[in-house]
């Protein structure tokens, strides 16, 4: 974080603080409330958070976080958001309007210590650096718990679960927190219902040569290159969902950057497209991504672009968020739809 201080006060003074006063602000309330949920304790992401009661000024640092803790119904315990990447869906659009914005996109530590959290809420690891909201360890040192989703830690959780079943984990997490357990496992039982729906005809898949139907899910366009998603990101998962391979599940990173001859060696099946246009950068909507590999020499004359072969769905999706069952079943019934479900 780089606001050391604009007049020569040390940051984590200014931190301690806000926070003070924060806490001394909502006490009455809190007290008041404190039997609608049991202290709470449980881990994310490497550390030990413990709630005595249901937090009150919850600041979130993405959109992912922000989307989930309104799909719980949580927006009175929201003292703030940052970081949104695209349009809040309809059903959203109504609470959302109820929180404050603390900044556009990346809150500094400055934009949230105005906010004063009892509780800062992340998607991943890197939104808790010095540069931008601050680290998990200056903010526990000041006594606000900060939760990072599961999904962003694997290593640290349970074995063998599954990305989906981590996303859940952090319903019910946050449910625990904030003492509202029985919406967050009705969120947890409706998406898992949704994942055994997607996955109900993936037995049936069959693609080139009798394998299963090979998949490149395009990202983005960077410079005039590929991100297309690796084997540790959610659209590997996906695949395994609805019977598919994903083309790159050889590369161990979550969106790689390759070549469109690597794309064109691989030669999917099929292409799904993130369409991140209301992000606005060059190369993020879905019509550039297709006009791109249209005019790329090689990948224009594999069978999927030729034959149209490509599916197009909300680029947010296919990153973990409280939206990622969507997209998995926009990819189920496109699997029906090209006919790789027999």
């Amino acid at each position: 974080m780089r606001h050391r201080a604009r007049f020569g006060i040390p940051l984590t003074l200014v931190l301690a603080l806000a926070t003070a006063g924060c806490a001394t602000t909502t006490t009455t309330a809190v007290d008041d409330r404190a039997a609608a949920g049991a202290p709470a304790a449980f881990s994310s992401c490497g550390r030990q958070l413990s709630f005595d009661r249901p937090p009150e000024r919850a600041v979130t640092l993405d959109q992912t976080s922000t989307e989930t803790l309104l799909e719980l119904g949580l927006q009175e315990r929201m003292a703030g958001t940052a970081n949104l990447k695209t349009k809040i869906p309809a059903q959203y659009q109504e609470a959302y309007a109820k929180v404050p914005v603390i900044a556009p996109k990346l809150a500094t530590g400055e934009q949230l210590r105005s906010a004063t959290p009892d509780f800062v809420i992340g998607g991943s690891t890197d939104l808790y650096t010095k540069d931008r909201a601050g680290t998990r360890e200056e903010l526990a040192a000041l006594g606000v718990p900060t939760f990072v989703s599961a999904v962003d830690c694997p290593q640290q959780n349970e074995a063998g679960k599954s990305p989906f079943e981590l996303l859940f984990s952090d319903y019910e997490r946050l449910g625990r927190a904030f003492g509202s357990e029985e919406r967050a496992g009705e969120l947890a039982r409706e998406q898992r219902a949704a994942v055994a729906k997607a996955g109900e005809n993936a037995s049936k898949a069959v693609g080139q040569g009798g394998k299963r139907p090979t998949v490149v899910y395009l990202y983005s366009v960077f410079n005039g290159m590929p991100y297309v998603a690796g084997r540790t990101g959610l659209p590997s998962e996906m695949s395994r969902i609805v019977g598919a391979q994903n083309a790159f599940d050889d590369v161990d990173e979550d969106w790689p950057e390759v070549s469109w001859e690597e794309v064109a060696r691989r030669n999917p099946d099929f292409i799904v497209i993130g369409d991140l246009s209301e992000r606005g950068r060059p190369g993020d909507s879905a019509a550039e991504k297709r006009d791109t590999m249209a005019a790329d020499p090689v990948v224009s004359r594999l069978a999927a672009v030729r034959e149209n072969r490509i599916v197009e769905v909300p680029g947010i999706e296919l990153d973990p968020s409280v939206r990622s069952v969507h997209a998995l079943g926009l990819l189920a019934a496109a699997m029906k739809d090209l006919g790789y479900v027999r």
